[in-house]
């Protein structure tokens, strides 16, 4: 339920906020002063936030919807047994992808800065300090989002081309997708986003095209039916829309796994808030909306497949179902026609994660606790965060090189998507916390709520996504060959603890044992944009100290 109103923001100027907070340090959202041209709840000029209502929505859009609409609908079906269940598995996930998207959208209006979870879970864990920004760094930095997507661009790109992919020459490809992804938001800030929405829009219309070509062939259309040589499907009479459903816990388990990833990706606009022009009032409107262009999306397009692909095909082409598609209503020389749709769709993808990812390190750069932390907070020399951009493209770099064929490259995947759910599980468990009368000092009243009972549907689908990867595959189904299968799942915790150790150390032990304690301070930046420095005092000492 909304607040009495959808712009007045939760954070106030400085001394506002800490009046809310009693004694608990509020440095990481005070701002330095309350300027005409700042907004009061994050020292960014209005000058920086280009990003509108529009872009918001696309900015969704294209992180959720990558490769996985046209491979994902055979696997789902795999796990289902039946058309049925595949659009309940695809009816449920949307159900989940809404609840993630209202808890998200409460955290975006109530903390209406850039960060996402980092922003959110420093709001709610304070204690002990500094710890759960460190733990969180370091996911930040050394996980890559966008390697994986870049090989996949780089395989449909060569097939769109007739050439024959190679090891070395597609990670050649997907080294360009990436440098260009880099140049293009951060040096050029406007023309990156420009691009970013055309692909997006590019994307929409081949998922539109495709739904409606199913919806012609289902309504026998001239020009729309299945060609001579493929089976004619008959997936939507009663008696094949069920056959073969099953209810079995671990099919329906894992089916839902790949289902709810597939929603993945409607936190990407609350990571940038900070560059969004009335943010409150555009991530209430932005998320749900794409969010509902997504959900409808999936269906439309599954309802396509199904209409011109049968049952048994679906089972047998593997990931291939746009290609199925594609080929038994235009024909097999479409498939290099679709390889190029393909890496578009997913270059799209990847510009919009990285966009978002370069701001997830810029915002660690502003909490002043990783070394370098000026550089990574800095908006130069392009007025974009070209140091942080590069910094997640270094990483992709040495993943893709690092990273064979095969296993070792669906562990990078699996272990790169294991964090969001324990950051999600944090969240949610901390907006129930919120609601406690333990936090009441919190002061915790957003401009929009959340149903309670939807916070902790989310909590718990985040509960069962962690959960799924530790329980033993069956026989003939294992993860991988050579590893075991929990173990993308033990380095994704050894990263977390690495950044505590770090946390440990240098926060500390280290001004135990010299006698001192750290403060922050917030400074301005040459752009204008604030970002905070830490201080050692004296223990015993009113001085500031030497930073």
């Amino acid at each position: 339920m909304d607040g009495p109103s959808e712009t007045e923001p939760l954070l106030r100027p400085a001394q506002d906020q800490r009046k809310v907070t009693n004694d608990i340090p509020a440095e990481v959202y005070s701002s330095v002063q309350d300027e005409p041209n700042r907004n009061v709840f994050d020292d960014v000029p209005d000058a920086k936030r280009q990003i509108g209502l529009a872009s918001a929505v696309m900015l969704i859009f294209n992180r959720v919807i990558g490769a996985g609409v046209f491979a994902a609908p055979s696997v789902i079906l795999r796990s289902s047994g039946s058309v049925g269940m595949t659009f309940v598995m695809w009816i449920l996930g949307a159900l989940v992808a809404s609840a993630g998207t209202a808890v998200y959208v409460e955290f975006g209006t109530g903390l209406p800065r850039s960060g996402g979870e980092k922003t959110y879970m420093e709001y709610i864990y304070r204690r002990p300090r500094f710890m759960i920004t460190c733990f969180y760094a370091t996911y930040g930095l050394l996980i890559s989002r966008i390697s994986a997507g870049s090989l996949v661009v780089g395989e449909y790109t060569l097939n769109a081309l007739a050439i024959q992919p190679t090891i070395v020459n597609v990670r050649v490809v997907a080294f360009l997708c990436s440098t260009f992804c880099l140049i293009a938001h951060g040096a050029f800030l406007n023309s990156g986003l420009k691009i970013q929405n055309a692909l997006c829009l590019f994307k929409f219309f081949v998922l539109l095209t495709i739904a409606l070509s199913g919806l012609f062939s289902l309504a026998g259309v001239p020009g729309f039916v299945v060609r001579d040589g493929y089976d004619i499907p008959h997936n939507f009479t009663w008696s094949s829309f069920w056959e073969g459903s099953d209810i079995g816990l671990n099919a329906f388990v894992m089916g839902m796994y790949n289902v709810i990833w597939s929603y993945a990706g409607y936190s990407n606009a609350n990571y940038v808030l900070s560059e969004v022009r009335d943010p409150i009032r555009t991530i209430k409107r932005a998320a749900p909306l794409a969010m509902l262009l997504v959900a409808v999306s999936y269906l439309f397009v599954n309802v396509a497949y199904f209409a011109v692909v049968s049952k048994q095909d679906m089972l047998e082409g593997g990931t291939m179902a746009a290609a199925l598609f594609f080929r038994n209503l235009f024909g097999p020389a479409t498939e290099r026609i679709l390889s190029a749709a393909i890496a578009l769709s997913v270059l799209g993808n990847l510009m919009s994660m990285l966009f978002a990812q370069g701001r997830i390190v810029q915002e660690l750069g502003r909490e002043g606790v990783l070394p370098l932390s000026s550089f990574f907070a800095s908006n130069k020399p392009f007025n974009a965060p070209l140091a942080g951009l590069f910094t997640h493209w270094l990483v992709t770099m040495i993943t893709m090189v690092a990273a064979p064929p095969g296993e070792a490259y669906l562990f990078i995947v699996n272990f790169a998507s294991y964090p969001l759910t324990m950051f999600n599980i944090l969240i949610s468990g901390g907006l129930l916390l919120l609601y406690t009368p333990a936090f009441k000092s919190y002061h915790w009243r957003p401009p929009f709520r959340a149903w309670k009972s939807i916070v902790v549907f989310f909590f718990l689908s985040n509960v069962f996504l962690a959960i799924v990867p530790m329980i033993p595959p069956s026989p003939g189904s294992d993860v991988y060959e050579h590893l075991p299968y929990w173990s993308h799942i033990a380095m994704a915790l050894s990263i977390g603890l690495l950044g505590i150790i770090y946390w440990f150390v240098f926060f500390n032990w280290i001004p135990r044992k010299r006698g001192y304690r750290i403060v922050q301070e917030t400074v301005l930046q040459d752009d204008g944009v604030s970002r905070n420095v830490l201080r050692r005092i004296p223990n015993g000492s009113g001085d500031e100290g030497s930073a």
